[in-house]
């Protein structure tokens, strides 16, 4: 019984350890990023790890001077939440549909649906583009969101989650004269506010990283650029400011790290608890 239980603890420590290390070398490059930021341009160029001071705070101010960081930052919150919020609708009331309504054709559309999935999202940039084009969406907001109102991933795993469900809470609702939106307001998002928390925080990402798309849309008008166009034009094959770009990098991070720590909570809580919300 000891053998067996000694064992187990030298297997735990040995699979903790080579966690510990995948984690450290997924992470090095943003402990890097961090350390670098507040190094002098002389600094840069050693290699040393840790900078002299961190009370070195001129690259961040000349990364929000030069590169307008202010400006794209708040496009790219713009853009990220209001994106999320469409998309988040669009979803749940899609999940809802193929999971509670009978049609004909429901389960071929379904899979139509998550066929888009194997498309790669650089193949329809052309058409996306023209289509946006003629819409007179270039350099607007909406231009930029709109290729992302629609998610299949996010469809798929709603109605997974949604068909855990039990459907007799929903014929309870409409038997006591509640529709619906009713039932997916005060019943359904309640017990499914972890799944939509997680979701809600990886659209948010995604969409406050994306570059190509932002990038071609936003070619002509340099105000509307985001966050992540707006670092790569802190450097250039004549001036190349790493530290400038390293800075811009740790600003960016700011919005998607403080959204994760507001949100954290609700993405480790457990499901039914929301059922008795309403």
């Amino acid at each position: 019984m000891m053998k067996r239980k000694t064992k187990r603890i030298i297997g735990d420590t040995i699979v903790s350890a080579i966690a510990v290390a995948i984690g450290l070398v997924i992470i090095f490059p943003l402990i890097y990023a961090f350390f670098g930021a507040f190094k002098t341009p002389s600094e840069f160029l050693t290699p040393k790890l840790l900078p002299s001071s961190f009370t070195f705070l001129d690259n961040f101010k000349d990364a929000l001077a030069k590169g307008n960081l202010l400006r794209y930052t708040l496009n790219s919150l713009i853009i990220a939440f209001f994106g999320t919020v469409v998309r988040m609708m669009i979803s749940i009331f899609a999940a809802y549909c193929f999971t509670y309504y009978d049609f004909k054709g429901k389960n071929f559309c379904f899979f139509l649906i998550l066929g888009t999935m194997m498309i790669p999202g650089d193949v329809l940039l052309v058409t996306n583009y023209l289509t946006v084009s003629k819409l007179h969406l270039l350099n607007t907001y909406l231009g930029v969101m709109v290729v992302s109102f629609i998610s299949a991933s996010q469809m798929f795993m709603l109605r997974q989650r949604f068909k855990s469900v039990p459907k007799d809470m929903r014929e309870a609702s409409q038997i006591d004269g509640y529709g619906d939106i009713w039932f997916i307001w005060r019943v359904l998002l309640p017990i499914c506010k972890p799944v939509l928390t997680t979701l809600f925080v990886q659209s948010f990402i995604n969409l406050w990283n994306a570059y190509l798309w932002p990038l071609i849309v936003t070619a002509s008008s340099p105000n509307m650029r985001t966050i992540r166009v707006g670092i790569t034009k802190l450097n250039s094959w004549e001036d190349e400011n790493y530290q400038l770009v390293l800075a811009g990098v740790c600003i960016s991070l700011i919005p998607s790290l403080i959204l994760f720590i507001i949100m954290r909570r609700n993405m480790r809580k457990g499901g039914m608890e929301g059922s008795l919300v309403g």
